[in-house]
């Protein structure tokens, strides 16, 4: 693959002027330094999908990849090198890329940062016999994760979200996937229109049987601009009401415990220590660099934190990467105060909480006792030590508890 060639500024990345306040230091809970690359394209548009994701008769894989290469090439020049935690190819549908490229993506990302012992390198997955074909492909590339799209496990849902492949199919790729690579997730939706308490534990336990050990498992959402939100609109899809999803969700948390695989995020399970090293960064705030249409970044440049983000249409950030030697559209400085916002908004996702000292380091002040006390008081919230965690009472109500300690 060709090395980058001279490239043009990058939008607002100017040095920030001397004063700028200091990055506090990492908490023990930050997971290092990650890269995502985004494949843009899908056999077929889902109908719930909102992702940055187009369907394309024909892709210059060998275009793509020099893309690829270049762009995060440009990218490493400008902020400091440590060795990456994690890589994660997404989508779109990123096992439609040809194994040759995915390899040359995870060469060059080694030899511009290295890797940490033991670095997470992840590819998502769509259980169709096609894909699965190129698995080994991947595995040899250095995919040692694979996460697998498989959302359903009958075939009337299946069909009903717009999926290409059958449940039959899905266990088939999935026990291959198993054989290949020395991890595996897979992801389910529930809250689907008809589906009841009984449906969601019979699957559960079915997905849980299959399971290694991790699962992500989302509530639908309708997003504006799918397939579905019209369907919604015009009154032809039902889906469960809030009271009927919340059970769904207590369902999930109560079973996936009892089997092990307790929740660690909002949405996902596993195994104590199979947690995903990769979104973990973003959870924890750390930094990583987004490569591909669509993708974000935070980076250190030039001792503050910057927030990057891409073209998205695939044709505006090829001509771009071809023409500037990078995709990046829009870049702007993270003051800390809202640092400390992301930090909140991002770590109370996760079981293990926040470090209150990290969040007043950045903010410039404690969390407010006056917002914080009845948050207390009702139990959707606890403190101890230096930990601000969401109690399980508290999860489903995560957002309005967001609101309530922050805006």
């Amino acid at each position: 693959m060709p090395a980058a060639t001279a490239h043009a500024p990058l939008p607002n990345s100017s040095t920030p002027a001397s004063g700028a306040a200091e990055r506090p230091p990492r908490n023990a809970g930050e997971a290092g330094l990650a890269l995502y690359v985004h494949w843009p394209f899908c056999a077929a548009k889902c109908p719930y999908c909102d992702f940055n994701s187009h369907v394309r008769e024909s892709v210059d894989q060998v275009r793509w990849a020099r893309a690829l290469i270049r762009d995060l090439e440009v990218q490493a020049d400008r902020t400091p090198r440590r060795p990456l935690a994690s890589i994660f190819f997404g989508g779109g549908t990123p096992s439609l890329m040809a194994p040759e490229v995915v390899g040359g993506v995870i060469d060059c990302a080694r030899s511009l940062f290295g890797l940490e012992d033991g670095a997470e390198i992840t590819l998502e997955a769509n259980p169709t016999s096609v894909e699965a074909e190129r698995f080994r492909g991947y595995r040899e590339a250095g995919v040692n994760r694979l996460s697998m799209g498989i959302q359903a496990l009958d075939d009337e849902s299946l069909k009903r979200l717009g999926r290409l492949h059958t449940s039959a199919e899905a266990r088939a790729a999935f026990d291959l996937a198993r054989a290949t690579f020395p991890r595996i997730s897979f992801d389910l939706i529930y809250a689907r229109p008809g589906q009841t308490p009984d449906d969601w534990r019979r699957e559960l336990a079915q997905a849980l049987a299959m399971a290694a050990d991790h699962l992500s498992l989302y509530q639908l959402t309708i997003e504006p601009g799918t397939r579905f939100a019209e369907l919604y609109r015009r009154g032809k899809l039902q889906v469960p009401d809030d009271a009927a999803a919340a059970a769904l969700y207590e369902i999930t948390q109560e079973v996936t415990a009892a089997a092990g695989l307790p929740a660690y995020e909002v949405s996902n399970h596993a195994a104590p220590g199979a947690e995903g090293r990769h979104n973990l960064v973003y959870w924890r705030h750390g930094r990583y660099l987004g490569v591909g249409p669509g993708a974000h970044g935070r980076i250190d440049v030039g001792g503050a934190l910057h927030a990057t983000e891409a073209h998205t249409a695939p044709e505006a950030w090829l001509d771009a990467v071809e023409r500037l030697g990078h995709g990046i559209c829009a870049e702007a400085t993270i003051p800390p105060a809202e640092q400390a916002e992301e930090v909140a908004i991002m770590g109370l996702r996760l079981m293990e909480g926040i470090s209150l000292r990290r969040y007043a380091a950045l903010a410039g002040a404690p969390m407010s006792p006056r917002r914080l006390e009845p948050l207390l008081a009702d139990g959707l919230v606890r403190v101890a030590g230096d930990t601000l965690s969401v109690t399980g009472k508290g999860r489903p109500l995560l957002n309005a508890i967001l609101r309530d300690l922050l805006v």
